[in-house]
């Protein structure tokens, strides 16, 4: 093993500071070399201690953490990993956080959390080794940046019977955006499965809505397949699959997490491969750990079309790389040519839909 990880803790609550350094103290390849109660100690610690990794709290007097944050990334790039309540307001400010260039969010423990803070010390691990990569440091916030008119006309592209099933995790936020953005308004049929605590996928699909030529929502139990529509795992309690043959639909399963994970990317990619089979593309972006590899493989070999995002433009270059490594994906490519390819392996033939 390297270094310890060096990471200073922002959070105006000396309870939360202690509890957030007493879980990352328990693990030996992190080291707690500070602590700040608000944006001014914060920044004065920054200077003083030069951390790998920062953990900031939204929520602080003054200056809150998402202006805190905006002044790191304008002035001084580094791996940000934001604490939050699990509340609509957490999942809303979390989310511009993440559109900012935070490296992830964590939900703050609830009374009687078992296991506080997940794995806050894997994330806080993963950013000190990550490279700030070019599309978050310098991308504006999504407030910022003008949304396509929902009324976009039909564009020359014209789908196949092809379903896109999509994974990611750390480092989604941002990736999933640049890539539905290219989807025209009549995309084929897709679904999402993104690493994300319970309440945020509800928000993150409002954006997306926002924000993407299709429809976007948050998947429902039954609801059927359609061009134009783009389906996304809510978090926390129930994995997505896609389930029948004559009119594919989407279904939530209550069942253990898987690698971890709970909506699991394999479990989507495993329904994926046994239901379409050549008729999918599967996607694997930018995340910590393995999960989709073993998926992405199962819709390889089932005759679908797989693409993974390219080391330099992940965040964390985890599951694409593992997935890689399978010989589950056919062809790694940069994250801003990724939403044309799928178009591109989509479209129906010129003599006749596939």
């Amino acid at each position: 093993m390297g270094a310890p990880a060096r990471v200073l803790v922002v959070d105006d609550s000396p309870t939360m500071r202690g509890l957030i350094t007493a879980v990352l103290k328990a693990d030996p390849d992190v080291q707690v070399v500070g602590q700040a109660g608000d944006a001014m100690e914060a920044r004065a610690a920054i200077k003083q201690l030069n951390p790998d990794v920062v953990t900031l709290d939204i929520e602080m007097p003054d200056m809150n953490g998402l202006e805190f944050l905006e002044k790191i990334m304008r002035l001084r790039p580094m791996p940000v990993i934001m604490v939050s309540t699990l509340t609509h307001h957490g999942a809303n400010a979390s989310l511009t956080a993440l559109e900012i260039g935070a490296f992830d969010c964590v939900g703050k423990p609830a009374p009687g959390d078992r296991n506080p803070f997940g794995d806050l010390a894997e994330k806080v691990k993963a950013a000190a080794r990550s490279q700030l990569v070019s599309y978050r440091s310098t991308a504006a916030p999504l407030a910022e940046r003008p949304a396509p008119p929902k009324a976009m006309s039909v564009s020359e592209y014209r789908g196949g019977r092809k379903i896109v099933a999509i994974g990611s995790s750390t480092g989604g936020v941002e990736a999933l955006i640049t890539v539905l953005q290219k989807f025209p308004a009549n995309c084929p049929p897709t679904v999402i499965t993104q690493h994300m605590p319970p309440t945020f996928t509800k928000s993150f699909a409002e954006r997306l809505n926002r924000l993407c030529a299709p429809v976007v929502e948050e998947a429902t139990d039954g609801a059927r397949l359609q061009i134009g529509k783009i389906y996304l795992a809510p978090g926390g309690e129930r994995h997505l699959q896609v389930v029948n043959h004559s009119a594919p639909s989407c279904r939530l399963l209550e069942r253990e997490p898987v690698n971890g994970h709970r909506p699991s990317v394999d479990v989507l990619f495993d329904s994926v491969a046994e239901l379409a089979g050549r008729n999918a593309v599967g996607v694997i972006l930018t995340g910590m750990g393995r999960d989709g590899a073993a998926g992405l493989l199962k819709m390889r070999h089932a005759g679908a079309r797989t693409v993974g995002q390219n080391e330099k433009t992940c965040v964390v270059y985890g599951m694409p790389r593992v997935a890689y490594e399978l010989g589950a994906v056919e062809q790694q490519l940069p994250l801003t040519s990724i939403g044309e390819e799928i178009l591109k392996l989509t479209a129906a033939r010129k003599e006749g839909s596939e």
